[in-house]
Order: structure tokens, then sequence, then C-alpha cells
């Protein structure tokens, strides 16, 4: 098998991670999960405050951005990348609901784009690869050999988004994780910068009535036709 890059974009909350980690776990690449990029930026500018009711300080977080540093490092124990912040695991505080709130707006802005686009493209430039995220088979891998574009319901993308929550020992509504989900699409598709779109070339999936295994075997499917050519 040759290798390749495989690139997954699609909505919020379709499981593009689960399937992006399954599928690189399968096949011996290495996953990167450009969402958590931005959700780790987003926590650095909560806990830093340069977040508040009035609104995202734009001018001191990009005065910040050198100063926040992403990295990935395995989990031994679930055989899976987790999320570094400047040296600190931030993987479950950068899944909260505080967290998702303003990670839409902060994605939004270009100094931000720029900045993970930029190390994204580094990390993949070596193929053998799997990113997912809202632009990486338009912006970040134009060229990505596979490209694949996940959506579902918002109705099911709430519900999954509020069981992994509820399991997590979240308290949430998921009448709010619903709304949350609607407002991000619109904030993803509308942004000026790098909107969230399918790619002419990209594979559509709605997996909104799939199982994980039914999706996990169906991207498998999909890689062996692109990676055996």
């Amino acid at each position: 098998m040759k290798l390749i890059t495989i690139a997954i974009d699609g909505h919020s909350s379709c499981g593009k991670s689960t399937m992006a980690k399954d599928l690189a776990k399968e096949i011996g690449y290495i996953y990167i999960d450009t969402g958590a990029m931005y959700r780790a930026v987003t926590l650095y500018a909560l806990q830093n405050g340069l977040i508040s009711e009035a609104g995202i300080d734009e001018d001191a977080l990009q005065q910040h951005m050198p100063d926040i540093m992403i990295t990935f490092q395995l989990n031994e124990e679930t055989g899976r990348p987790d999320t570094y912040l400047n040296g600190v695991c931030v993987e479950r505080d950068i899944r909260t609901m505080e967290v998702s709130k303003f990670v839409s707006p902060i994605a939004t802005l270009g100094f931000v784009r720029e900045a993970m686009v930029d190390l994204q493209r580094l990390m993949g430039e070596a193929k053998g690869v799997i990113m997912d995220g809202r632009d990486i088979g338009t912006v970040v891998f134009p060229d990505a050999e596979l490209k694949i574009f996940v959506t579902a319901s918002a109705d099911v993308r709430a519900k999954r988004r509020y069981d992994e929550l509820i399991a997590k020992g979240e308290t949430c509504s998921l009448d709010e994780i619903r709304a949350n989900v609607i407002e991000r699409d619109r904030i993803d598709s509308t942004r000026a910068i790098s909107p969230l779109r399918q790619a002419e070339d990209a594979i559509v999936l709605d997996n909104s009535n799939m199982t994980i295994p039914e999706q996990k075997a169906w991207l498998l499917e999909q890689y062996h036709k692109v990676a055996g050519q």
C-alpha cells in the first residue's frame, strides 16, 4: 500500500474524530485532530481572560499566539493521541461545553487559522497521516488522495454530543447542545476565511443511521480503494 494523505471534513459532532482515530490505528497512520487544535487555542483564551461577555479580545489573542504550543502525545492506555497545550494534557478540558461555545468564533479569526494551517501542513508533509476538521480537503491538503465529507442530522449529532458529555459526568442540556450544533454549523459555513464546504472530489458519508463498526468498515474500504491503486 502506498502512503497517502486522508482528509476527513464535515459538520461538528459527526463522529469524524472517532472514525479517523480508528482508521489510523487500523492502518498505522498518524492521526491529527485539527479540531482539537482550535479547541486548545480556545481553552488558552479562556484560561487567560481573553474571552469575556464583551467577546474575544482579538488583539490580545494575536499577541499571545507565539506562546501557544500545541502537540499530540500517544496515550498508551487508549492507543490514541491526547492533545497537549504548552506541555499539559488538556484532552478532557477542551471537550467541555464552555469551549464548544467559543471554538467556532475563535476558528474564524484569520491569524488563528493561518497559524494552525501552517502547523497542520508541517505535521502532514511526510504523508501517512489522517486529519479531520472543516477545511482539510479544501485548504490544508487540497491534493489529498482521499477526501471524505461527513454529515448527519442536527438531532442525531446533538444526541451523540449529549451522550458523550453525560458519560464524562458533565451537566448539560440536550436543547442547549442542539442549539450549539446549529449555531456552529452556521458560523463554520458562513465564515469569510476557509468556510466549511465539501470539496468537489470528496466522498460524502451521511452517518445518521450508521453504527461505529459500519462507519469503520466503510472508511477502510475507501482507503483500500485509493491506497491500493
